[in-house]
């Protein structure tokens, strides 16, 4: 695969996923810009991007803001779109920010292209999240969108809106619902981003991390396997207008996940507690997606297994974990 003389957008671009998606761009030899706001608590980080930071171009600004926008789509062959809130608490406790990030921005970013790009190939960062609590497992992309959370409901809206440029415009578009995304450079300083990266924090500061519950089941995908999703959806032209699930045959509870990270550190330890209240009303149960959608139409499928991908994780910030607290 070459990408010589294809020039890439991301927003988001600073973050978890888009820094790692940047880095293969690169590689594989594609003209990179990447957008990202560095609002400390959305999860740009330019230590990210410290081995790459000489061969992209990085523009400190909004995704909300029209006029920025304008310029920044021109030219372009392919749009990642990664900006996002992502915290699910936070959407609760001030939705109109989350409105504005994860609805209102995704139109901006949209309406930019359709006045000024209308052929570049988009990829969308969606959520399993959309779905709500399960009605059956594995959920695949027929299941009933219930979202739980305000977090939830204006993904799906910018989800919507994609969809609807597609058909309505023409703009090439396509959505993957991420599950549980983990690796280097995820936010450890808190659990906006995943509660994987804080019991990470506190496995490194050689202090026990909390597990609410334990029973409920999940799968996670390392970060390289979901670079390669999004570099099969790009490339393949029957990815437009759909949606596809990601996810993994691992499926593990958060107790068995915990027992399995303190071993792949080879010590640290654990606490067992009840989800807090405000915690519990928007928690989704058990959950774990059926991919075979994007496996049986563009090829994907997981290649990091669960013990192999924390052991990097895990190795990544004990190297580099002062960048990210």
């Amino acid at each position: 695969m070459t990408l010589d003389g294809k020039n890439v957008l991301i927003t988001g671009g600073a973050g978890f996923i888009g820094s790692h998606l940047a880095r293969r761009l690169v590689g594989l030899g594609a003209e990179v810009t990447l957008i990202d706001s560095l609002i400390p608590q959305y999860g740009g980080n330019i230590h990210n991007l410290h081995d790459i930071a000489r061969h992209v171009r990085l523009n400190i600004s909004d995704v909300r803001d029209p006029h920025s926008m304008k310029y920044l789509v021109r030219g372009v062959d392919l749009v990642f779109n990664l900006a996002g809130q992502t915290s699910h608490m936070d959407s609760m406790q001030d939705p109109f920010t989350d409105l504005e990030i994860n609805s209102r921005a995704q139109l901006s970013i949209l309406e930019a292209l359709r006045h000024h790009n209308p052929t570049a190939r988009v990829v969308f960062a969606s959520t399993r999240q959309i779905y709500g609590r399960p009605d059956y497992l594995p959920v695949d992309e027929r299941h009933p969108l219930r979202p739980v959370d305000v977090n939830g409901i204006n993904k799906i809206a910018g989800e919507g809106y994609h969809l609807l440029y597609q058909q309505v415009y023409g703009i090439p578009t396509c959505a993957l619902r991420l599950t549980n995304t983990y690796g280097p450079g995820m936010r450890i300083r808190d659990a906006r981003q995943t509660f994987v990266g804080i019991w990470i924090r506190r496995l490194l500061e050689e202090e026990p991390f909390e597990v609410w519950g334990g029973e409920q089941l999940r799968d996670f995908n390392y970060v390289d396997d979901v670079v390669d999703a999004f570099l099969a959806a790009a490339l393949d032209p029957r990815a437009c207008g759909r949606v596809f699930n990601l996810g993994s045959t691992e499926v593990i509870s958060l107790a068995a996940l915990a027992k399995l990270l303190v071993e792949v550190n080879g010590g640290g330890s654990y606490q067992s507690h009840e989800f807090p209240a405000e915690r519990k009303k928007i928690d989704i149960g058990d959950y774990y997606s059926d991919f075979g959608l994007i496996r049986e139409q563009l090829g994907w499928q997981p290649r990091i297994d669960l013990r192999e991908g924390l052991s990097r994780t895990l190795d990544y910030f004990r190297h580099h974990g002062s960048h990210y607290l």
